[in-house]
């Protein structure tokens, strides 16, 4: 999922990347109103952690850009907005809502809390709406940041995790190589590389293996239970891929 911390304070926003990024989050950051509409007219954002006190704009009039359509990439869903502030008065709280936000964090906070209404806000409208998240014999758990297939533990990179989650999110779906890289990698990422089919690749090989492993208290071979017939991953030639809903 990629997010956009929008926050004049560099460190701040810094360290946020740093902490979220370790989360497997795609996280880009700007520092000024300006700079946020330009990134949010051009990317697809899931999320925006949205500041209030910025130097060229109140966070509150660029939370109402975002929900009226203004501020966005036209044809995508709208971004959810984490009002982030020092402001923490009732009448800041609840019209910070009223103009659009899905959730308001007072300063200071702990990243612990931050990660966790992160998530929160993230599962919202998913068919898995708990902490959760279950697909056939798929199970992820963001918080532990811990995933399985038929109960085994997969060993994935932060990259491999957060595009397994994803398509999790998205079951069934056929995903477009382009939109993976555009929510599951940041600005960092090139383009014109491979690694969004190396990605999907390695995890790929990762769930085969967990199919084909004896599950949790079985000991030695396939446990006696069938392995996994088919991938879950799907690719449809020249479109995409889907992450079918058995799992």
């Amino acid at each position: 999922m990629r997010l956009l911390i929008v926050e004049d304070e560099p460190d701040l926003a810094s360290a946020l990347q740093v902490g979220l990024r370790r989360e497997g989050y795609a996280v880009d950051a700007v520092h000024d109103g300006a700079a946020a509409g330009e990134r949010l007219t051009a990317t697809p954002y899931d999320l925006v952690c949205l500041d209030l006190g910025l130097p060229d704009v109140d966070g509150r009039e660029l939370c109402r850009r975002i929900r009226s359509g203004e501020l966005g990439v036209p044809g995508e869903p709208p971004p959810r907005v984490l009002m982030l502030t020092a402001r923490t008065s009732l009448a800041d709280r609840v019209g910070g809502l009223d103009d659009g936000a899905d959730d308001y964090l007072s300063k200071p906070y702990s990243f612990e809390e931050l990660g966790a209404r992160i998530r929160a806000l993230l599962r919202r409208d998913s068919v898995n709406p708990g902490a959760i998240i279950r697909i056939g014999a798929l199970e992820l758990d963001a918080s532990r940041y811990e995933a399985r297939r038929h109960g085994w533990p997969l060993d994935l990179t932060p990259k491999e995790f957060a595009l397994l989650r994803y398509l999790m999110l998205h079951p069934g779906q056929v995903i477009t190589p382009e939109r993976l890289l555009e929510h599951v990698w940041d600005e960092q990422a090139d383009p014109f590389s491979n690694t969004v089919r190396v990605t999907i690749s390695n995890l790929r090989r990762k769930l085969a293996a967990a199919a084909l492993a004896p599950g949790p208290g079985e000991a030695g071979g396939a446990g006696g239970r069938e392995p996994a017939p088919d991938q879950p991953i799907q690719t449809i030639t020249g479109v995409g891929y889907r992450l079918l809903e058995q799992g």
